[in-house]
């Protein structure tokens, strides 16, 4: 892959809507479809997918959370609602909400839509709201879908949210979700090695300057993602721990 192809610079929506942002109420019939929906997700995430899941213990049961995880593809999404025992709200891009057919789905389960690149206040405002209620809400720190295969640099978003809801943050990684290697396998009737690492809850500190604690904070969320991966997944944080390994052993 193109050593340069990281440096794409992250997404930015064009069109800002926010008559679409907003937190989902669980209304009867949501409630219904998500009892639905998840059983057929997680029926063809078995059929399609060999999955080794460690660590579900370390989700918390009751007390609202922030859940980070890379994002190499389409498939993490799905596998991660497959294995959550616990409801899951999760922040998508807006773009996705006026796509054919998908975009209604996620609609209808109530997905958390988000303009990327902008101060999304409406965004912001809905997952605070479904911290209070108690919910957990999943992010991808890193804005995207990875372009490169690996970890890419973090954005201070999760960070920002965890700081200032002063919630949890649940670590959780996916290796073989990328998507050449899920719909490469779907064409040749292949199901595919899945991995999916949930790491130990942690809490970010708060610091006095905000901006530094969001730095800070996204640093170390982005650690704790690499050091739960392979090598080849750790993208840019790999250096890193080499460098902190080798000052430890000096």
């Amino acid at each position: 892959m193109d050593k340069n192809i990281s440096a794409v610079p992250k997404p930015r929506a064009e069109v800002i809507r926010p008559e679409i942002t907003r937190l989902p109420k669980l209304t009867f019939f949501r409630r219904v479809y998500r009892f639905f929906i998840l059983g057929l997700i997680r029926m063809a995430v078995r059929s399609l997918a060999r999955c080794e899941v460690k660590g579900l213990k370390n989700i918390p049961r009751q007390d609202p959370a922030l859940m980070v995880s890379n994002h190499l593809g389409d498939a993490d999404l799905i596998v991660g609602l497959a294995y959550s025992p616990v409801p899951l709200e999760f922040i998508s891009k807006a773009e996705l909400h006026d796509f054919p057919i998908l975009g209604k789905l996620m609609d209808a389960y109530g997905a958390i839509w988000v303009h990327r690149g902008q101060p999304d206040r409406g965004a912001l405002r809905a997952v605070f709201e479904g911290f209070k209620e108690g919910r957990m809400v999943a992010i991808a720190p890193e804005g995207r879908e990875s372009v490169t295969g690996s970890l890419e640099e973090g954005t201070g978003g999760a960070a920002y949210l965890a700081l200032k809801a002063g919630v949890p943050v649940v670590p959780v990684t996916f290796t073989g979700t990328e998507n050449w290697r899920i719909y490469g396998n779907l064409k040749g009737f292949r199901r595919t090695e899945v991995t999916v690492t949930v790491g130990a809850p942690f809490r970010l500190p708060p610091l006095p300057d905000r901006r530094t604690a969001v730095e800070r904070g996204t640093e170390t969320i982005m650690r704790t993602l690499a050091e739960q991966l392979p090598v080849e997944y750790r993208g840019k944080y790999q250096l890193e721990i080499e460098d902190d390994s080798a000052s430890s052993r000096q």
